[in-house]
């Protein structure tokens, strides 16, 4: 343990007591969030990330230790390990050097070397290595004649040692740590296009003629190239100049200029061509792609926590709408508490066309469910039912919300779904979903594959296993973060609370369902399988409003009460009077209640707790509208400014919804005026952006944006599209763009507002 802690220690500069305390908590079975809210004296108020990194490394460092205990007993059964190589062997500090020192002695096939030694040339090998040119290499050579052994003349002798040389060139620890450095360093990747495909590898013509420092290859074109080479639409290298790699090589193994010296000259150059080059290759591919997965997992988890992170509308009654044309659009009520009340289907479009009907329908439905807001998805037909729903002139207080509906097809179709709503169909599931994304997006969005939410880059061809591991890791944390009503929550949510997970969450809601809502956090002891060592992990998260106590319904953890009840009683008042009065909270001295055990950050946290219990950490909701003018790519014209709501964000730019079926795209390169190192460092998932339109392809149906002030022409620029272009679209009172100065102040306002 002392070595782990020492070596984590320096390597994330945290203080060795601090990354012990972590890896004890985590070995007693403690989760990221619990030990991040609920043990920040023993960990030195250590966050999230810190804790998870100390996780991540020692899992690491032990899985290191165990491959090198496995490796030194098959060398103890092959009769190898000598104290000289179990020091190296113990030395090794990465699972690379580790596996380098063990690769010669790595049960392996039947090769050319393997033949030539059992021929009896491995002494001529050694005689070759050896490069003395006072031994007359000739009489060596001739006395490994051996017709009987299947070498008959010298040439046979000596690719039979060339061969041996060659395997041990490929083996050496030190010229396989060389070349991995210069194939790093000083390689490339090379694409080219493979003839006769290129009609069917448009998307991919980027690479039909590419070259670019493997060091410096960012994510997205190293997992681009990866995937044309795997649809086989192109050829991929990662090579070095030749040349210098043999001067390397040869600078190791090659000492004079004799016979001997030649032979193992021609050895070192098949090495590399045959063995070498090809197995340092694959290692630097796999270790660029580990690298572009890493690069590409971190953009989609923090696109993801961003999303889960969404302002909620909060309860209210809402009417959601999943559009469509031919088939209609499906409608639901939603009550507070988002229980389906109603659903039913209405034909306001072609070829239909009930326009009155439908009008008639939601307007009762509004009157009757009194709703507050209606969700409207942003597939096929969104605008259109926008523009029908809002000429219906429904009362002011009711909000028009367009809603990502990302995954919304996915849970409809999902176990899930139909465990929730066996009785009714994927339309009317969907529908569902979309309406309970606009009240809580966190609660409705833990139940979707987060691959299938449609943020991030190139999430299919990433490793899978790290990618769940870390979408895993964001799920819980936001879970943990904004905490969880256990009397509503449903088994999909419940399952990311810290010490919890789906057989537990499963149990609360088969208990809450016979025995009704809990009154308590203490009850929870009796839900089966419910026991101490998970309720000091799950409690703090799991809120109860209106319950019997009114600290339930805050992050205060039961163990902490009776500091609470401490506080009350030196203050002569009640736990709910200290709830609801500043005054008598600003009369507390936090440094009277401190012990062994309960520090200030945790008093402090307490505090905080008291004057609002259960906040919700996620910002207040904001109405959005898009453009009225635009419906279609066809109404797009270069300088118009639009309003827009950022959808994904890639390493090389942000996606941006601005009302139709096509998202734009601002390239990394027009996010600011300033240089952006990362497209994260100006805008966030879902927030809203003013963005003015650069370039419209319409062949290619992508569309250009830019958020620079320089990209800011007058309003009715002409048309630089590559189609012919109407004129451009005014509103329903006839005006076109705002003045100049109007927009550059909204500009200027929107900036201010969401850097």
């Amino acid at each position: 343990m002392e070595k782990y802690v020492l070596q984590i220690a320096s390597e994330l500069s945290i203080a060795p007591k601090r990354v012990q305390a972590t890896i004890e908590l985590l070995d007693g079975g403690a989760t990221v969030p619990f030990i991040a809210r609920y043990r920040k004296e023993l960990t030195g108020s250590l966050d999230e990330v810190a804790i998870a990194a100390i996780r991540d490394r020692i899992a690491q460092l032990r899985e290191l230790d165990k491959r090198r205990e496995a490796i030194l007993e098959s060398m103890r059964q092959m009769g190898k390990l000598t104290p000289e190589l179990q020091a190296a062997f113990m030395a090794a500090d990465t699972l690379t050097r580790l596996e380098d020192l063990y690769l010669p002695f790595r049960p392996k096939r039947r090769t050319k070397a393997t033949e030539a030694k059992e021929k009896g040339l491995e002494p001529l090998a050694d005689i070759l290595m050896a490069q003395d040119d006072q031994i007359d290499l000739l009489q060596a050579v001739l006395s490994f004649i051996n017709e009987e052994k299947g070498v008959k003349t010298i040439e046979e002798a000596l690719s039979g040692a060339r061969h041996i040389i060659a395997e041990r060139v490929s083996e050496d620890p030190q010229a396989r740590a060389n070349m991995r450095e210069l194939f790093l360093k000083k390689g490339k990747f090379k694409a080219k296009v493979i003839p006769g495909k290129e009609s069917q590898a448009q998307k991919y013509k980027d690479y039909f003629d590419w070259e670019e420092d493997i060091a410096s290859a960012p994510s997205h074109r190293i997992l681009a190239m990866r995937r044309a080479e795997k649809e086989n639409f192109i050829t991929l290298s990662a090579l070095p100049e030749e040349e210098e790699a043999l001067a390397i090589l040869c600078s190791q193994f090659v000492k004079g200029e004799g016979p001997a010296s030649e032979q193992v000259k021609m050895a070192v150059i098949d090495s590399y061509h045959r063995l070498l080059g090809p197995s340092i290759e694959n290692e630097v591919r796999a270790i660029t792609k580990k690298r572009a997965d890493e690069e590409a997992i971190k953009v989609f988890a923090e696109n993801l926590r961003q999303l889960l992170l969404a302002s909620p509308l909060g309860e209210k009654p809402v009417l959601a709408i999943d559009p469509g044309f031919r088939t209609g659009c499906k409608v639901v009520c939603l009550n507070e508490q988002g229980k389906l009340l109603h659903h039913d289907t209405i034909y306001p479009h072609e070829p239909q066309k009930q326009i009155q009907e439908a009008g008639e329908t939601i307007r009762q439905l509004c009157q009757q469910y009194q709703i507050q807001a209606i969700a409207i998805g942003n597939g096929t037909a969104s605008r259109e039912t926008e523009q029908f729903i809002k000429s219906l002139q429904l009362p002011k207080h009711i909000l028009i919300i367009t809603v990502n509906e990302s995954g919304a097809s996915v849970y409809s179709a999902s176990e899930v779904a139909r465990r929730e709503f066996p009785n009714y169909d994927i339309t009317v599931r969907g529908a569902i979903s979309i309406g309970r994304r606009l009240m809580d997006p966190l609660a409705e969005l833990v139940k979707i594959e987060p691959r299938s939410i449609g943020v991030g880059q190139y999430q299919h061809d990433v490793d899978q296993t790290a990618l769940k591991k870390s979408l895993d890791d964001v799920v819980i944390s936001c879970v943990n973060a904004v905490g969880v009503e256990v009397n509503t929550a449903s088994r999909e949510l419940l399952m990311y609370v810290s010490g919890l997970g789906p057989t537990l969450a499963q149990n609360i809601v088969d208990y809450r369902n016979l025995y009704g809502p809990f009154k308590n956090r203490q009850e929870l002891k009796k839900v089966p399988r419910f026991g101490e060592k998970v309720f000091e992990q799950a409690a703090g998260f799991l809120r109860i409003r209106n319950g019997e106590n009114p600290l339930d319904a805050s992050a205060v953890h039961p163990e902490s009460y009776h500091i609470v009840e401490q506080m009350a009683a030196d203050l002569n008042c009640t736990v709910q009077d200290l709830m609801q009065s500043q005054e008598l909270r600003n009369k507390i001295n936090l440094k009277k209640y401190v012990t062994d055990k309960v520090g200030l950050p945790t008093l402090q946290d307490i505090l905080n707790e008291l004057a609002k219990p259960g906040r919700d950490p996620r910002q207040q909701f904001e109405p959005f509208s898009f453009d009225e003018r635009i419906k279609t790519i066809e109404d797009l014209r270069v300088g118009m400014r639009l309003p827009g709501i950022v959808a994904n964000i890639t390493d090389f730019g942000v996606f941006v919804d601005i009302g139709i079926h096509e998202y734009g795209l601002i390239h990394r390169s027009q996010l600011a005026d300033r240089y952006v190192e990362h497209p994260s460092e100006v805008v966030k998932i879902y927030q809203h952006v003013m963005v003015t339109v650069t370039e419209v392809d319409l062949p290619r149906r992508r569309i250009s944006l830019s958020m620079k002030s320089s990209a800011h022409g007058p309003a009715t620029a002409s048309p630089k599209t590559k189609s012919d272009a109407k004129p451009l679209a005014k509103d329903k009172k006839g005006k076109q763009s705002p003045p100049e100065e109007d927009m550059a102040a909204l500009i200027a306002k929107l900036k201010a507002k969401f850097r």
